[in-house]
C-alpha cells in the first residue's frame, strides 16, 4: 500500500503548482482543462494578461563606454521594426540634457537622475509600453529604486549589466572623459575616482569586449522572447 501511494497511477495528473500557473499565464499559454475549468481560466487570464501585453522597463547599466546605449538602441530598433510593442528609449546623455539638466555628479544628484529616469520609465510601462533606459546608474540603491517604481506601476523590470571592463572602456573613451579624469581635469568619474557598484541582481550580463554589439542585441532580444515579453518571432534563428 505504501508503495502504491508513492507511485500514483499513470493516468493521474498532478495539480499544477502556483508558480507553474503563473508561468503559463505570463507566456500566454492556455491552462489545461483537466486542471482549470475554462471559465476560471478565462478570468485568471484576464486578471494576469500575458507579459507581451504588459508594461516593461529594461534597465541597462554599466560604465561609460561599455556599449549599453548602443545595445539599447539596437534593441529599440528591432522592437520598433516588429511593431509589436510601443518602445521609448531613455538614453542617459539625452536625459541629462533634457530631463535632469542642472544636476551634477554628486551621489545625491546621481541618485536623483536615476530616480527621475525610473519614474518616467515606470509611467511608460504603466500604460503597457516598454521603456529602455541606459544610464550609468553606478549605485545599487538607486537601481533598486528604479525596479521598485516599475513594480509599483504594475510593470516588469529587467536589469541588464553591461560588464565591459574599465580598461576596454578607457581605450574607447569616445568622449575623452577618462583621459580628463586621469589628468585630474575631471572629478567624480565613475570607475576612476567614483565607485561603480557591480550589480548582484542582474537578469542578463553582457561584456562587449567578448562579443560584437550585434550579438549582444540578439541576446537581449532572445531573453525578452524566452521570458515572454515579446513575440517569439523576434528570437534569432
Amino acid at each position: 500500500m505504501a508503495l502504491a501511494r508513492r507511485h500514483p497511477p499513470r493516468n493521474r495528473r498532478l495539480a499544477l503548482r502556483p508558480e507553474e500557473i503563473e508561468d503559463l499565464l505570463d507566456r500566454g499559454f492556455p491552462l489545461p482543462e483537466w486542471h482549470t475549468p475554462p471559465a476560471v481560466a478565462k478570468e485568471l487570464s484576464r486578471a494576469r494578461p500575458p507579459r507581451r501585453h504588459r508594461g516593461l522597463v529594461v534597465f541597462f547599466t554599466g560604465l561609460s563606454g561599455s556599449g549599453k546605449s548602443t545595445i539599447a538602441r539596437g534593441v529599440s530598433d528591432a522592437l520598433r521594426e516588429s511593431g509589436d510593442r510601443t518602445v521609448t528609449l531613455l538614453d542617459g546623455d539625452v536625459v541629462r540634457r533634457e530631463l535632469t539638466k542642472g544636476l551634477g555628479f554628486t551621489r545625491e544628484d546621481r541618485d536623483t537622475n536615476v530616480r527621475r529616469i525610473g519614474w518616467v520609465a515606470a509611467e511608460v510601462a504603466r500604460h503597457r509600453g516598454m521603456a529602455l533606459c541606459c544610464p550609468i546608474a553606478p549605485y545599487a540603491r538607486a537601481r533598486a529604486t528604479a525596479r521598485a517604481l516599475a513594480h509599483e506601476a504594475g510593470a516588469g523590470f529587467i536589469l541588464v549589466y553591461v560588464s565591459t571592463p574599465l580598461a576596454v572602456c578607457e581605450q574607447r573613451d569616445r568622449k575623452g572623459l577618462y583621459a580628463k579624469a586621469r589628468a585630474g581635469q575631471l572629478r567624480g568619474m565613475t570607475g576612476i575616482d567614483d565607485p561603480y557598484e557591480v550589480p548582484t541582481d542582474a537578469d542578463l550580463v553582457l561584456d562587449t569586449s567578448e562579443m560584437p554589439i550585434e550579438e549582444a542585441v540578439q541576446l537581449v532580444l532572445q531573453h525578452l522572447t524566452e521570458t515572454g515579453w515579446v513575440e517569439p518571432r523576434l528570437q534569432p534563428a
